[in-house]
């Protein structure tokens, strides 16, 4: 039986791939019990989980109608297309923004401080987006870093330093 959508069955066979590989790392540490956990127990819940989605998504692969071609017109030949989905382009922009902020953030949150290092993480994110301007950008990053503020440092009451090693802090 061939699946219909070879898309679902990648995606489902990479992600069971991964909750597998946690889910022996996760063995290595103690588990403890459901009322006094150890730090192997949510890693290898989350590995469970992982490899349960991975699951479902190949059956969906098999079973479930692959909606793909529903809208294309048949090959010039007059035969049906049925060449599998093919993938789509990588669009680069969203994946060098978001990596660009987590390193900035991993390397001078130290030293900048969480104020900084979160208002330049939060002002290097927006520019996933085509359209975002300098002034959208400088917004969301201001409301990001206060709300990180609030949460973390107010609400939470976590002892962060605010300014970094850089600057005296």
């Amino acid at each position: 039986m061939r699946p219909r959508s070879s898309a679902d069955l990648i995606a489902g066979l990479v992600l069971a791939a991964f909750g597998l590989a946690f889910a022996v790392a996760a063995l290595g540490y103690d588990r403890g019990s459901l009322l006094n956990m150890g730090p192997g127990y949510f890693p290898l819940v989350v590995a469970g989980i992982l490899v349960a989605l991975g699951v479902a998504i190949v059956v969906k692969a098999y079973v479930a109608p692959d909606l793909s071609h529903h809208d294309t017109p048949a090959r010039s030949d007059g035969e049906s297309r049925d060449e599998g989905l093919a993938f789509a382009a990588v669009l680069w922009r969203p994946i060098v923004a978001t990596t660009a902020a987590l390193v900035f953030f991993a390397f001078t949150v130290d030293g900048l401080g969480l104020v900084l290092a979160t208002f330049g993480t939060a002002l290097i994110v927006p520019f996933a987006a085509k359209e975002m301007t300098v002034a959208r950008a400088l917004v969301i990053a201001v409301g990001l870093t206060v709300v990180s503020l609030v949460i973390f440092v107010v609400l939470l009451q976590l002892r962060l330093a605010l300014l970094g090693e850089w600057l005296g802090g």
